[in-house]
């Protein structure tokens, strides 16, 4: 890992063009009753802190990257929950999609197109932010090299819920990590079990990393429509035309992830090990292992807000 404990004016300075793309949709059901379709997961202090895992995935990006690099990308139903939730957000950089199209048309967000990208889920919590921070800046240098990169989580069991990534070979000359083998689904038991005694396969979290030309490029490879419908939309940023464009093409686009319809396709991608305490929040049994709690074990508090 690099070194955390840097001056975090210096990560500033040499981060300047870094923008950050934080994916805020959701239909609000995982976590019923306090959640629905207009206060979703993200919206909710479910991590054990007393602020929504939105406002705490923004913040813990501030040594990185400028606030006003910092890009969400909600619904349309949520954009004034999204800004009530973060008020340091720039209230043009909250977009708001017309309508639900899986990840791959948000990572193209980044408005300069030299830009390095950190692309994350607004809703996991982080135990270690500064470990985190390390390793987002250790899969940038992979990105710097040219790669899309992405941070797999060092495993701490035989998970099935999530999936896997297979290590290949380490890059070296500069770019931390290694070489991305493969992608593998959500496994059986003893096939996880099999992954985690190897010391070979990391969780999949959703994180990716890279240059802006560069996942342009590959969007315009895997996904044509997609990277031509968003940059009519981009083409048109800041003009009279932007949101009757948006509001018109953006719900024709292909719904599809950015997993199945770039990374799973690309030869050139690179993982970085992460172990900083991540937590995807699954299910209310996470929430409740992240609570405070009283000498009977019960955490009353859970997804108040």
């Amino acid at each position: 890992m690099v070194d955390s404990g840097a001056d975090p004016r210096e990560s500033v300075a040499a981060m300047a063009n870094t923008y950050a793309v934080i994916m805020a949709g959701g239909s609000g059901t995982r976590f019923w009753p306090a959640s629905r379709q207009k206060l979703p997961k993200q919206l909710l202090p479910l991590d054990g802190g007393d602020v929504p895992l939105l406002a705490a995935t923004v913040r813990r990006l501030a040594p990185l990257v400028k606030p006003e690099h910092v890009l969400v990308v909600t619904a349309e139903r949520l954009r004034a929950a999204t800004l009530a939730a973060c008020p340091e957000l720039l209230p043009e950089n909250v977009l708001a999609e017309p309508a639900a199209r899986n990840t791959a048309p948000c990572v193209l967000a980044a408005r300069d197109p030299e830009a390095r990208v950190v692309v994350l889920p607004s809703d996991h919590a982080i135990a270690d932010p500064a470990g985190f921070r390390a390793a987002i800046e250790e899969a940038l240098t992979a990105a710097d090299a040219g790669f899309i990169a992405t941070i797999g989580i060092v495993p701490t069991r035989a998970e099935t819920g999530y999936g896997y990534i297979e290590l290949g070979n380490i890059l070296g000359n500069g770019a931390a990590g290694n070489a991305v083998a493969r992608f593998v689904e959500k496994p059986k038991k003893e096939v996880a079990e099999e992954y985690v005694a190897s010391g070979k396969y990391l969780w999949n979290a959703g994180m990716f990393f890279f240059r802006a030309s560069v996942m342009v490029d590959a969007v315009a490879r895997h996904l044509p429509s997609v990277a031509d419908g968003v940059a009519k939309i981009v083409g048109a940023r800041g003009t009279s035309e932007e949101e009757a464009l948006l509001q018109s093409i953006f719900p024709t686009l292909e719904s599809v992830s950015i997993d199945v319809g770039v990374m799973e396709k690309e030869a050139k991608l690179a993982v970085v090990p992460g172990s900083f305490g991540w937590n995807d929040i699954g299910s209310w049994l996470s929430a409740w292992e992240l609570a405070a709690k009283d000498e009977q074990g019960n955490a009353a508090d859970v997804g108040s807000f």
